[in-house]
């Protein structure tokens, strides 16, 4: 058994989840609209360069969530998971997971976004596991602040870490880890099998010049 590692947004999703959240609490305007839409689209452009200063976009992208009661954001989910995820899950992505699953590999997700808005993909798309950015949780609502460590850039590998110590059956001996974004550089260097899927320019580069596969799951 190897670990089979999966970033989700631009990866197994043939789009970006986090931004799809925004575009989603705007266009039903369950924020305020227009100064939302702005700051979500910069936030992205600035992930896209790999100068997004992470505290502050968890700032903004968490303030929604302490806002809003469960059984509201719930209810929200429900509706996002139909109108923005059903339509951007990708064949080839199902197909990857499941050469994976056969071979008795265990499947893994590491992503940025928040694990409010992941866990509810995660779990349709079948996986064993995610490490996902934590929102933290008081008294059955959440406070916009992050617990721990984001999952994002350097702290992926350093969660992932922690992660192998509690589940010391696991290792990254043979590991395989698919991801399109330059920002995943310090775990795609980690592992045995990296491999680029529908990869941005910098990552592309970088997949090329070290002969690492490149896919493309659409």
């Amino acid at each position: 058994m190897a670990l089979a590692i999966f970033d989700l947004d631009n990866t197994l999703l043939g789009g970006d989840s986090d931004l799809s959240w925004g575009e989603f609490l705007c266009q039903h305007n369950y924020v305020d609209a227009s100064e939302y839409d702005r700051l979500n689209q910069l936030f992205y452009q600035q992930y896209e360069a790999g100068t997004m200063n992470i505290s502050d976009f968890l700032r903004f992208a968490l303030t929604p969530l302490a806002a809003n009661d469960m059984e509201t954001l719930a209810h929200w989910h429900n509706q996002f998971m139909q109108e923005r995820i059903e339509p951007i899950m990708l064949p080839g992505a199902a197909t990857l997971l499941e050469k994976h699953r056969q071979a008795g590999d265990f499947l893994l997700i590491i992503t940025a976004t928040n694990r409010f808005v992941t866990q509810p993909i995660a779990d349709r798309l079948g996986v064993d596991a995610m490490l996902a950015t934590e929102p933290e949780m008081k008294d059955g609502r959440y406070t916009g602040e992050v617990a721990g460590i984001p999952c994002y850039q350097a702290g992926k590998v350093t969660r992932l870490h922690a992660w192998l110590t509690e589940n010391p059956q696991h290792s990254l001996e043979g590991a395989f880890f698919y991801s399109d974004s330059h920002n995943d550089l310090p775990l795609l260097e980690l592992v045995a099998h990296p491999h680029a899927v529908h990869p941005d320019p910098k990552l592309q580069a970088h997949a090329e010049q070290h002969g690492w596969p490149v896919l493309d799951l659409r």
